[in-house]
């Protein structure tokens, strides 16, 4: 290695909490402080194995299922939506509901009901057993046929040619929708499309980001579960847009030494699901075996928040107390200060 060619670090941002899991997250604390533990949630609250145990360790109970959950508790439904049907069999047990389902998934559940009612055949464009795909395909399950990769597209039978439209799981790779949508069209010219973008714009922010600094990268190291989705899709995308190699960890203790081997560049991102904490690590990590130069690479800034769900709100406010506000970017400890 010489002089010339020092090791770095390329740091991409936006990375890491994204507005609707930072709202979920926070919804499970305050939720916590308010009624103490137990509090029970359905699914993982968001795909990060660190925020799961470090929530289960304040009193956190994840469940499969509201059967799972004893009558009359308090569930928190996760970032990634529930169906119709989960919502109805809360209710059947005296569930205290808090639905911590992001907002821009809420939209697309939204946009599924609207077409069914019209009598679309609704093509989702995502992953098989997918909490948010189970919830999306949930709201009308007699007109969503699921689309898993461009390579499903000729599998795809519909009643209507003209009246079909797609919409898609939020946290996907935009390049692998766009090509699924474009062999769509070519079968069903006339194929509509969502309203709005239904690829969330933290997904897309990160995946923006990578490809900026993934051609000058070594090696990138994507910080994320392997349950998430947009993490995985990170992972993908700095291959695909050329880093050497790219690597999925939950934790700076999962790097291989080996990786760094004649690494000059290191690119370093995270899954919107992921506290900076995290990130931190790795960057410390790396600092230790010299790579101490650290450049940001920014291609957005992000300043979406979204306010707590309104069963929350209304305890909160029982209770004496402020909504707290979240923080934008990198998340840190939020406080709730009395009234």
């Amino acid at each position: 290695m010489s002089a010339e060619q020092p090791k770095r670090v390329l740091l991409a941002a936006p990375r890491g909490y994204c507005a609707g899991v930072d709202r979920a997250v926070i919804a499970v604390e305050k939720a916590l402080d308010l009624h103490g533990a137990p509090v029970y949630v359905r699914k993982e609250i968001v795909h990060n194995k660190y925020v799961v145990e470090t929530l289960s360790d304040r009193g956190a109970i994840f469940v499969d299922e509201t059967d799972d959950v004893p009558e009359g508790a308090r569930v928190v439904f996760s970032a990634h939506g529930v169906s119709p049907a989960v919502v109805a069999a809360a209710k059947v047990r005296n569930l205290q509901t808090i639905d911590a389902t992001c907002p821009l998934v809420t939209k697309v559940h939204k946009e599924a009901v609207r077409f069914a009612d019209d009598d679309y055949d609704i093509l989702l464009i995502g992953h098989t057993g997918h909490e948010e795909v189970e919830g999306t395909a949930g709201e009308a399950p007699d007109h969503i046929q699921i689309v898993n990769s461009p390579d499903e597209v000729d599998k795809v039978t519909v009643r209507d040619p003209d009246k079909v439209v797609w919409i898609s799981q939020t946290t996907l790779s935009v390049d692998e929708t766009m090509e699924t949508v474009r062999r769509l069209r070519e079968r069903f010219p006339t194929l509509q499309d969502p309203p709005s973008d239904d690829i969330c714009y933290a997904t897309q922010n990160r995946q923006v980001a990578v490809k900026k600094f993934a051609p000058d990268c070594d090696l990138v190291i994507v910080v994320g579960s392997k349950n998430s989705s947009n993490s995985v899709r990170l992972v993908e995308v700095a291959l695909h847009a050329g880093a050497r190699a790219s690597h999925l960890i939950d934790y700076a203790k999962e790097i291989d030494e080996s990786w760094l081997k004649g690494v000059r560049t290191v690119g370093v991102t995270s899954g919107a699901s992921v506290p900076e904490i995290l990130v931190q690590e790795v960057l410390a990590y790396l600092a230790e075996r010299g790579y101490g130069t650290v450049e940001e690479v920014r291609t957005a800034t992000e300043d979406l928040m979204f306010s707590l769900p309104q069963e929350l709100r209304a305890d909160l406010k029982k209770a004496g107390f402020a909504e707290p506000r979240p923080k934008r970017g990198p998340r840190a400890e939020l406080k709730v200060e009395a009234l």
